[in-house]
């Protein structure tokens, strides 16, 4: 099995790099490829050697237009490619639904048709939305809120019709991810509030901080995606859909907040008791991904993942009480890409 050909779209993004390297350390033997758009290519925060060494080639293209050869010989695609984060689905809107909806269907397509084994799809628990009923299971209605989440409950409805006893799709909702990587983002959570701990010693809570998120930390993802491409189909169907986190890391955002204030003494932390509530607040259960995948549960816990994160941003002396405006935050890259006539309005590199 460890001689796989793995191919990864959308590796040079934030948890990308994680993914590869734990694919490495678990399949050494393993064909590793890259496929990305190299938008973010740039945006490294970590003084070890570039994360695609580890990948034995890397291509770069736009998963809109990826050739049909690339699949050649592939046993498996880890599809990470997409329009990240709400705000950038809000500013590109269509782009999202093509390249996180069209796209991935037809990645899916090439895939299959080249003879590969496995599909899987990196999906999201904010399909859930809005839920103030208990935590959301795989059965639970559905309630996207965003472009972003639309796309993805899209996509999974179009996969479920492709996999058969020789394709196993698996539909990974993850949590929102969070913790250090070789290009982080800064437009998460958690990695918000850590930043703004070391840059501006305080951490503004924008909202009244009651509602619930899941969070996972991006190796933990990285190992949840190593499952999914060797699953037999006897372990949850030919395809799968399936929410990855873990029960503990159900988080009342002002509970991340005080988590960071805890790691960084003397941080103070404001929570704006008068805001409208955040129409984004769910629980979500995951126990079917205990079930299924016992071996490769999520093993960071808050308290890991923040020391994580200030160590790596303090090993990079990150200072910047401006980084909300930094080429850390994925839609302002994009914008200052389209302004300096980079890409088009359609994200097409011109």
């Amino acid at each position: 099995m460890d001689k796989m050909r793995i191919l990864i779209t959308g590796n040079m993004g934030y948890v990308g790099p994680n993914v590869v390297h734990q694919l490495r350390q678990t399949r050494p033997e393993a064909q590793l490829i890259g496929y990305d758009t190299a938008y973010f290519a740039s945006a490294l925060t970590s003084l070890e050697p570039l994360p695609e060494r580890e990948l034995n080639a890397q291509y770069f293209g736009d998963v809109r237009a990826m050739p049909a050869s690339l699949f050649t010989g592939v046993d498996a695609v880890i599809h990470l490619a997409a329009i990240s984060n709400d705000p950038m689905g809000k500013a590109f809107e269509e782009v999202t639904m093509e390249v996180n909806h069209k796209a991935s269907v037809a990645i899916a397509h090439k895939a299959k048709k080249a003879g590969a084994k496995a599909f899987v799809f990196a999906s999201s628990c904010s399909v859930y939305g809005f839920a103030e009923d208990g935590a959301r299971t795989e059965d639970s209605s559905l309630n996207p809120l965003t472009a972003y989440a639309r796309s993805k409950v899209a996509t999974e409805n179009d996969l479920k019709n492709l996999a058969d006893s020789h394709y196993t799709i698996s539909c990974l909702r993850f949590s929102t991810a969070c913790g250090m990587s070789p290009r982080l983002r800064l437009d998460l959570v958690l990695n918000d509030f850590v930043a703004s701990a070391l840059a501006l010693k305080t951490i503004n809570i924008l909202s009244d901080g009651s509602p619930w998120r899941p969070l996972i930390d991006t190796k933990d993802m990285a190992r949840a995606m190593d499952w999914a491409i060797s699953r037999p189909s006897a372990n949850g169907g030919e395809f799968l859909i399936v929410n990855v986190g873990s029960g503990p890391w159900n988080y009342q955002v002002k509970d991340l907040a005080l988590a960071v204030q805890r790691a960084m003494p003397g941080v103070e932390v404001s929570i704006n008791k008068d805001a409208a509530p955040d129409k984004r607040s769910y629980k979500v259960d995951f126990s079917l991904f205990r079930k299924l995948a016992p071996e490769h549960q999520p093993v960071h816990d808050l308290a890991d993942t923040v020391r994580e994160l200030k160590a790596g941003l303090e090993a990079i002396g990150f200072a910047d009480a401006h980084f909300r405006e930094s080429r850390l935050i994925r839609l302002k890259i994009l914008n200052n890409l389209k302004n300096a006539g980079k890409v088009g309005d359609d994200l097409y590199w011109k």
